[in-house]
């Protein structure tokens, strides 16, 4: 029987800056090809801190006429609120449809029981906004979202005629319990790559190396967003 061709990942140290539950399919992946995942989270997600203007779309969500879903994040949380304030985000006869940033946000809220219309082909908002374009003209909008999420979609979304209604579904968080031993690793050149999904983890790997030992890694490490 022939061998296994060597992959490219073979004994590669990889670190993935998402949750241990986030991470948990794609360091499957990698260690089927060889690579040694590291998961090291760098955001960590909470409720917003003031429910209220959440609670009123949630309450109101008939009044729409699209959910635009930026994350798997904002799926969750919108899912999870909806949950414990006993409403469903789709009644039958609806004319709420979803809209979704990408593919993994779309997978996301369909195995959360949404029914995902229009998933963007190039995955950012400002992206969706273009494609959805003339559907747009005078919908309302209801877009949760992280409070440091971008602000390029509500204003593309606003250029194409929407009205939007723009809500912090979820608060992106540095974590308080980075494990320091991974970060040794890191520091001494023992990681070969970084993935990062999304500015907030790329914010927070550069508060936690700063200065002339950052310049370093960018020099040792494959860095992937």
């Amino acid at each position: 029987m022939a061998e296994a061709s060597p992959s490219a990942l073979d004994g590669r140290r990889i670190v993935i800056t998402r949750s241990a539950e986030q991470s948990e399919v794609l360091a499957k992946e990698l260690s089927l090809r060889g690579a040694i995942p590291v998961v090291l989270p760098l955001v960590s997600f909470a409720g917003p801190e003031d429910f209220a203007p959440l609670d009123a779309a949630i309450a109101e969500i008939q009044r729409f006429d699209w959910i635009i879903l930026t994350s798997a994040q904002a799926v969750r949380a919108v899912v999870k609120r909806g949950a414990e304030l006993k409403r469903g985000l789709i009644h039958a006869g609806s004319k709420l449809r979803i809209a979704s940033v990408g593919p993994v946000t779309a997978e996301a809220a369909r195995q959360a029981g949404l029914p995902v219309e229009f998933v963007a082909e190039t995955h950012t908002g400002a992206a969706l906004a273009e494609e959805l374009g003339d559907r747009l003209q005078g919908a309302k909008i209801f877009l949760p979202r992280s409070d440091r999420a971008n602000p390029d979609l509500p204003a593309a979304l606003k250029r194409c005629g929407a009205q939007v209604t723009e809500v912090i579904a979820y608060r992106t968080l540095r974590p308080t319990d980075v494990d320091q031993g991974s970060l040794r690793q890191i520091a001494e050149g023992a990681a070969d790559a970084v993935l990062f999904f999304s500015p907030s983890a790329v914010q927070h790997f550069a508060e936690l190396f700063e200065g002339e030992q950052l310049r370093a890694l960018q020099d040792k490490l494959a860095i992937t967003a």
